[in-house]
């Protein structure tokens, strides 16, 4: 597949999606991008807001097995791995797959699990496998988790530790429609006469998997490379930062760069490129000085300073 074929069906998938989610074309080609990237999507916003729809859309037209896990306070390890049940019958145990044995795996409310059954993604989510009982198995390729959470929820919930949060290549928010497209929703829902929606498939598994080689074939001229590197370091050194991001930040602004060359049409990877994802690859990796907790200082803004000031080079 070359990158030609990447942006024809990038446009096709998120043409298809459109037909459900209005006017939110840039954050949804950051979920398509994180996920050809190879990596997991945090959807942080307000409820109501499309984020569960949004992630049963990929699915549908990505053609992705797909399973939903409702976290909650009481949910436990094995309601997510499996477990093995003994059958009496012919004397010997059977192993149950939980719902992270699905393709594409919707981690609702993610934070309001606790940190034990949180964990229990972690290993799925960097290694691709889960260890039950020992044993260890294989999770169907593509794998993709995409969480929800509400970030201004606190009560019942519990905050997702860094090492977790880190494991997310991007947080996506949504935000509220403008009132010309949720006119648009309105007006959809009416047309559509029932509450319940679908889609069709426009790739599958397989072509997903081709798409993701593809990317491979994206250049990123070397002073591309420091200019990244520059602007993760910076996160390290700024005084309005307790933590900086670390190699896995860097490592995510080129992915999704080369993700959004290739979504572009293009197989070489612009400064524009790294500009337009370094907020949502960095800022939730990072942490606020404790002094700025209380001025109502945000890390995207940080970024977004590091970025404005950092010089950019001039690539061929």
């Amino acid at each position: 597949m070359t990158i030609d074929d990447v942006a024809v069906r990038g446009e096709a998938i998120l043409s298809r999606i459109e037909q459900v989610i209005v006017g939110k074309r840039e954050a949804l080609s950051l979920i398509l991008g994180a996920i050809l990237a190879g990596g997991h999507v945090l959807l942080e916003d307000y409820p109501g807001l499309a984020k569960t729809l949004a992630a049963r859309c990929f699915s549908w037209t990505l053609g992705l097995t797909f399973s939903r896990i409702q976290f909650t306070p009481d949910l436990l390890p094995a309601d997510i791995v499996g477990t093995h049940l003994y059958r009496r019958e012919e004397g010997r145990f059977e192993f149950r797959p939980g719902p992270i044995f699905a393709q594409l795996v919707l981690a609702d409310e993610i934070n309001r699990a606790t940190p034990k059954t949180q964990s229990a993604l972690l290993e799925a989510m960097q290694e691709g496998q889960a260890t039950i009982e020992g044993d260890t198995r294989p999770l169907p390729q593509p794998f993709v988790v995409l969480a929800t959470q509400n970030p201004i929820e606190f009560e019942g919930t519990f905050p997702l530790p860094e090492a977790q949060v880190d494991r997310f290549l991007v947080r996506v928010r949504f935000g509220y429609p403008a009132a010309a497209e949720e006119e648009e929703i309105l007006r959809r829902r009416i047309e559509r006469r029932a509450e319940e929606v679908s889609l069709p498939a426009v790739t599958n598994a397989d072509e997903v998997l081709h798409m993701r080689r593809a990317l491979e074939e994206v250049f990123v001229d070397p002073d591309l490379l420091g200019y990244m590197v520059r602007i993760v370091g910076q996160t390290r050194d700024h005084g309005s930062l307790a933590v900086g991001a670390s190699p896995r930040g860097t490592l995510a602004l080129l992915k999704l760069a080369r993700a959004r060359a290739a979504l572009a049409g293009r197989d070489y990877v612009l400064p524009d490129d790294v500009k337009a994802v370094a907020v949502p690859a960095l800022a939730h990796r990072l942490i606020l000085s404790p002094e700025l907790w209380t001025r109502d200082a945000r890390a995207e803004d940080v970024v977004a300073e590091i970025v404005r000031t950092t010089p950019v080079p001039k690539v061929r």
